[in-house]
C-alpha cells in the first residue's frame, strides 16, 4: 500500500515537536501521520471510526516494522474518552469535532504539542466539505485549543483549500510565587 504523503502542515513544523514520545493520530484514516510520525521515533496510538482504514493502517505499519497502535475508535459517541496526561503530540488533519477539544488538550502532557489543520467555511465555496459542523468558523480554531499556547498558525487558502491550522503546546500551569 502506498500512502499519500503527511500534511505540509506538520512536516514544515516537525522541528516544534519534542525529538520522541508516544503520538496520537486523531481521525487517522489510511494512516498517512501516523506512519510519518512512527518512522520519526514516536510510539503511534492511531484511532479511526474506519474499520477499513484501521486494519491497513496496521498491515502497513507491520510491513514497515513500525510501532503503531491502530484502533477502531469513534471519539464522536462519547462512550470512548482519550486517556489525559498521556501523549507527546497529537495530530488532527482534515477532521472537526468541536466538543473533543477539551478531550485533546487533556490528553496532552505538559510539554505536548497539538498539530491541527482542517476546513474553514470559505471551503465550502470549493466543494466539500460543506456541512457547518464539518467547518471552523473564521479565528476560531485559535478559541478552540484555548489553553494551549500557540507556537505557529495560520488561515486562508493554501494548495487550493480554504482552512485553519495552528501548533499549540500544552505548558506547564503556574501557580503564582
Amino acid at each position: 500500500m502506498t500512502t499519500d504523503p503527511p500534511a505540509r502542515w506538520l512536516t514544515d513544523h516537525a522541528d516544534l515537536l519534542p525529538p520522541e514520545g508516544v503520538a496520537l493520530d486523531v481521525a487517522c484514516g489510511r494512516g498517512r501521520h501516523a506512519l510519518w510520525l512512527a518512522a520519526h521515533g514516536f510510539r503511534v496510538d492511531a484511532f479511526d471510526r474506519d474499520p477499513e482504514a484501521v486494519a491497513a493502517v496496521a498491515v502497513e505499519a507491520a510491513a514497515r516494522g513500525l510501532a503503531i497502535d491502530a484502533r477502531v475508535v469513534d471519539l464522536e459517541s462519547g462512550a470512548q474518552a482519550l486517556p489525559a496526561d498521556t501523549f507527546d503530540v497529537i495530530v488532527v488533519v482534515h477532521y472537526l469535532h468541536r466538543p473533543l477539544f477539551p478531550a485533546l488538550t487533556a490528553a496532552l502532557r505538559v510539554g505536548g504539542v497539538l498539530v491541527y489543520e482542517t476546513f474553514t467555511r470559505a471551503q465550502a465555496r470549493r466543494g466539500k466539505p460543506t456541512n457547518p459542523a464539518f467547518l471552523l468558523e473564521s479565528g476560531e480554531l485559535p478559541r478552540l485549543v484555548a489553553p494551549l499556547e500557540i507556537l505557529a498558525q495560520r488561515e486562508g487558502t493554501f494548495d487550493g483549500r480554504d482552512v485553519a491550522a495552528v501548533v499549540a503546546c500544552r505548558r506547564a500551569v503556574s501557580h503564582g510565587p
